[in-house]
């Protein structure tokens, strides 16, 4: 297993030399966040990147995410350019030595929250869900902005989108990420990049919006609709686990040999679709986290994984669920554990 902690690039206040300090984190998992979704990303600028990471002590081997545009999600407009786009930008991250792509395949929004900033007992602030606040929300008329929602999109743009998507199906979703998977799997095994989907957040429709990766079923049926060891999965315990019926040590057993990244965070349930994000500990949360790192450690699982989502603690202002202090007392906790089964069972 390698701990990694996620960056946001030279405007991130959690700088590469914060993150170098923390016990056990060898890697960064990034991204170039300012090139237009659907443009080939130069390979100039990735090796500039994997070099200010390289001369900071750490891995530059994962990147999260190159996102899909969304004309290869509703399978129109100019899906097969943006496809050979894709294409070109994972030919140019396997010459800079990245070896995992994450992505996810949700329509129009990534992971959604109600409220950003809500205070715990403990007096921390943490991101949380309450299906009743989400229900009443129209994204075309409120102010509301989230960091998994795409900013480049006018009021307008978004309201054609949405209407485009009243016509697709779960069905239609599905063979739409089949054609991609279809094309971008060939290339990926070509130059030995290993795809990991990342699945919905949270795993049920939002907004009239189909949300396909969301269950053991759909796991499943994702890993056939191309059954390359290059098609795999990001196993993200937050957002599978925010669903009672998914049971996320089982999962990993399952599926081990098709996980190329860990997500591992906690989540408390607090009523049906709602659930707060707690500290990565156990007993904070819903989820069992030293089971869900003895399924790893069953399975010989030695790719990536990151803590996800912290709370704001101490004080800290930042990207909401992206704090220094909360991530990284998350990643000496997994790495704890880690060494703890690791000796059990020597």
């Amino acid at each position: 297993m390698e701990m990694t902690f996620r960056w946001y690039g030279d405007s991130d206040p959690v700088t590469l030399d914060k993150i170098r300090q923390i016990p056990g984190v060898t890697g960064i998992v990034t991204a170039i966040y300012d090139i237009p979704v659907g443009k080939v990303w130069d390979l100039d600028r990735i090796m500039a990147l994997k070099k200010k990471i390289n001369d900071s002590a750490l891995a530059f081997k994962v990147i999260e995410s190159v996102p899909v545009h969304e004309d290869i999600k509703t399978g129109d407009g100019n899906r097969d350019e943006y496809i050979e786009n894709y294409c070109a930008t994972l030919k140019n991250l396997a010459k800079a030595g990245v070896e995992v792509v994450c992505y996810n395949f949700m329509p129009v929004f990534d992971w959604t929250r109600s409220d950003l900033t809500f205070e715990l007992p403990d007096g921390s602030n943490a991101l949380i869900y309450v299906k009743e606040q989400v229900e009443a929300i129209n994204p075309l008329t409120s102010d509301l902005s989230l960091p998994g929602w795409d900013a480049a999109y006018t009021k307008d743009g978004l309201k054609a989108l949405l209407e485009k998507y009243q016509s697709i199906t779960e069905e239609d979703l599905w063979g739409n990420l089949k054609y991609f998977l279809e094309r971008v799997i060939k290339v990926a095994q070509e130059v030995k990049i290993k795809m990991a989907i990342h699945p919905d957040d949270p795993p049920w429709p939002i907004f009239g919006l189909p949300r396909i990766i969301s269950s053991r079923d759909n796991l499943d049926r994702l890993l056939k609709l191309v059954d390359s060891p290059y098609n795999g999965l990001t196993l993200c315990s937050g957002s599978l686990g925010a669903a009672p019926s998914n049971d996320v040590p089982a999962l990993i057993r399952e599926f081990g040999d098709r996980i190329h990244f860990g997500h591992c965070r906690n989540i408390k349930i607090t009523g049906q679709q709602s659930f707060e994000e707690s500290s990565h500990r156990s007993d904070d949360g819903s989820l069992d986290m030293y089971e869900i790192m003895k399924a790893y450690h069953d399975i010989g699982f030695t790719g990536p994984i990151r803590p996800d989502h912290g709370r704001m603690i101490w004080g800290e202002q930042g990207r909401p669920g992206y704090g220094l202090y909360d991530r990284a007392l998350g990643a000496v906790y997994l790495n704890g554990l880690w060494e703890a089964i690791d000796k059990e069972n020597k």
